[in-house]
């Protein structure tokens, strides 16, 4: 669904890894959006002094120190869920009922916050358009 290009931008020839990588990228046949949707990332930012990407829509990040790792998370998210046509939901149901037990088999349950004073609980969901119209058939409330 996703290509994740990680470079090491302290690398002499960080560029021309980029250029055969893409070039190898391209000889594979793949499939245009997935090569127009590259996540480009920059590691190894500690090591040079203020660096900014050059680059359009490139992240910086340090995977030795944490930094910027948040944002790439965040960006691959969106990015998967864009090209997969899911949505990330959070829905209010009551315990008592098959919704919990439905949205595990039909869904990714991220998270779970029950309310134990009502019986009801707002579950955050990874689902598709298709899988949450069933959803919203067969609960209507």
């Amino acid at each position: 669904d996703l290509i994740v290009h990680v470079r090491d931008i302290t690398h002499p020839e960080t560029i021309l890894q980029k250029e055969t990588v893409l070039s190898v990228l391209r000889n594979l046949n793949l499939p245009s959006h997935l090569l127009d949707s590259i996540v480009e990332v920059h590691n190894k930012v500690d090591l040079v002094e203020r660096y900014k990407p050059t680059e359009e829509n490139a992240l910086a990040i340090s995977a030795l120190h944490g930094h910027g790792l948040e944002e790439l998370k965040q960006e691959i998210e969106k990015k998967i869920l864009t090209v997969t046509g899911k949505k990330i939901l959070t829905v209010n149901i009551n315990l008592e009922g098959p919704q919990l037990s439905w949205l595990y088999k039909e869904a990714t349950v991220q998270e779970v916050e029950v309310m134990p004073e009502d019986g009801t609980a707002r579950v955050k969901v990874i689902i598709g358009s298709s899988a949450f119209g069933r959803y919203k058939n067969l609960f209507p409330n």
